[in-house]
């Protein structure tokens, strides 16, 4: 059983930043992928970025080169640094925990709200 807990959204101009935390605990030693995904109003969940075993991330193609994801293994917490941010970017911003071996279960946080104003 894990549980992810974000942090750190709020309402930020356009072209600032914002850093995401998703806390986790509980059995996370076959985690693999960690994720970052957001759901705008209106629209399906998508994903934002992803890290992989071996430090391997994955973008949106909307984020590359604005957003990152990263990891502290002391603090069982992967981050998510938000730079250059746009209107567009408002969204619920979630944390998704994915075991990495067949029939693996995915733990998903309660989200956090970004707003990004114009």
């Amino acid at each position: 059983q894990v549980h992810v807990v974000e942090s750190g959204g709020g309402l930020v101009q356009a072209g600032g930043s914002l850093k995401l935390s998703c806390a986790a605990s509980g059995n996370i030693v076959n985690i693999n992928p960690w994720g970052w995904y957001r759901q705008a109003s209106g629209k399906q969940r998508e994903m934002v970025a992803q890290l992989a075993s071996g430090d391997r991330t994955t973008y949106a193609d909307s984020v590359k080169g604005r957003f990152a994801i990263s990891r502290d293994d002391a603090k069982n917490t992967v981050y998510l640094q938000m730079n250059s941010l746009k209107p567009e970017d408002t969204a619920v911003y979630y944390c998704a925990a994915h075991e990495g071996f067949y029939g693996g279960n995915d733990y998903w946080g309660q989200g956090t709200q970004v707003t990004v104003s114009s």
